[in-house]
């Protein structure tokens, strides 16, 4: 029988941290309705807070992947699974907004951070020669689907019992996940006693970098980057990106149809739904980002991610349960599908070693937008009283985007790549 390869298996335990730091991220959107009927918070304050957890994840991206190289993957896991474990285990003594902020805006946003934002294209660019693209739509499709997928579990329990107890359900999956990664992470392939998956002669590994401030590292390859048309392009598709899906959909998508009569079960269950079809859509996205040109796939991806989102007021005024079915599998499908392709252009235009701190801060673009997203569709229901002119204007935002991406220069590096994936 033969062996699984060590890089596998890393991708499996980042694979799973990633759904976990999702979990405890994303069950904003199931705790905001709960938080203001026990507590008498104003809605707007408490998107606020979740708004600043989603800029902060995004804006501690780039500082992670410096961090990574300064102290090592493992001992920055560990680090980031205990503050996660801190905020939610600070979340049951909470009682002031300003309290919540805290927990919920800074503790958790950066124990968040090292997990959704830089983790994947770390682990694919540094554990995978071959595949890549592959290990990349994987890790990327864990982000949504823990984010989605244990949302039916926690509304059922919220519902029924008290949202503490859900709480404490992620509390004990944090601490397993903890767990493991003490037990069996690695930092590099050297240290596992393998080469890259793909990788068969030992010279060809890439060398480490010396180890430098990560601030400084972080900044200096920031203000090369800026200079480059490429990067604003895709920093600021990433933008709209982040504002269509975390920021809107995971943080109002639940609030919005219960403002029809929708109960929060079943919303919750339409989220579940989307991140099922996420883990299929963007797994498949980075198949599809070896072999074909990565802005043609962005175009199509905002596209019909624009299209769906202006979909979606008319099915709940409907009030048809097969067209929001319709829009759960079809979001579901490209709810993240545009990681792969972002980040496989920026690799190719900025190469393998500075690619992880370039991407971090166009995630960072991502997560302004989705703080944006989060706490103006709040602002908008308070002035408003309905969600809907914010779904319709992220749809338009879509819109935008697929024509952005066009404009990025096709780098010649990945004629050569597809040609050979499709020979393969």
């Amino acid at each position: 029988m033969k062996k699984i390869h060590y890089s596998w298996i890393i991708l499996i335990i980042a694979f799973f941290s990633i759904i976990v730091a999702g979990i405890i991220r994303s069950s904003s959107g199931v705790f905001l309705i709960p938080f203001e009927e026990e507590f008498g918070w104003d809605r707007s304050m408490i998107s606020l807070a979740f708004a600043i957890s989603l800029f902060l994840y995004g804006f501690s991206g780039p500082f992670m992947a410096a961090l990574i190289e300064s102290y090592g993957l493992k001992k920055m896991m560990i680090g980031a699974m205990s503050t996660l474990l801190l905020g939610i285990s600070l979340t049951y003594v909470m009682q002031d907004t300003w309290q919540l902020i805290l927990i919920w805006g800074i503790i958790i946003g950066l124990g968040s951070g090292l997990f959704l934002t830089v983790l994947s294209p770390y682990v694919a660019n540094r554990w995978f020669e071959k595949r890549r693209g592959l290990a990349i739509g994987i890790l990327t499709a864990s982000t949504a689907t823990g984010q989605l997928i244990l949302l039916p579990v926690l509304a059922y329990i919220i519902e029924n019992y008290s949202w503490r107890l859900a709480i404490s359900l992620i509390l004990v999956l944090a601490v397993m996940m903890f767990v493991i990664i003490v037990l069996f992470m690695r930092n590099t392939p050297k240290e596992a006693g393998v080469l890259p998956y793909g990788l068969e002669k030992e010279e060809e590994v890439p060398s480490e970098p010396a180890k430098r401030n990560p601030v400084v590292v972080a900044f200096s390859v920031l203000m090369e980057a800026v200079k480059v048309k490429g990067f604003w392009l895709l920093a600021g598709s990433f933008f709209i990106c982040g504002l269509s899906t975390s920021g809107l959909i995971g943080t109002h998508f639940v609030s919005y149809c219960l403002s029809f009569g929708i109960p929060m079960v079943t919303a919750a269950a339409l989220l579940s739904l989307m991140g099922v079809f996420d883990l299929i859509g963007t797994t498949l996205s980075g198949w599809l980002s070896d072999r074909f040109d990565n802005r043609w796939l962005l175009f199509w991806y905002y596209s019909l991610r624009g299209a769906s989102l202006m979909l979606l007021p008319f099915a709940l005024n409907e009030g048809s349960m097969v067209l929001l079915v319709i829009f759960s599998l079809f979001y579901g499908l490209d709810w993240i599908a545009t990681v792969p392709p972002t980040v496989n252009i920026s690799r190719q235009i900025f190469g393998v070693a500075k690619s992880g701190i370039v991407y971090g801060w166009i995630f960072a673009s991502h997560q302004v937008g989705s703080a944006v997203a989060a706490f103006g569709g709040g602002v908008i229901f308070k002035f408003f009283n309905s969600y809907t002119w914010a779904f319709f204007m992220a749809g338009v935002f879509c819109v935008l985007a697929s024509l952005i991406v066009m404009v990025i220069k096709k780098p010649q590096a990945e004629v050569s790549v597809q040609k050979e994936a499709l020979e393969a």
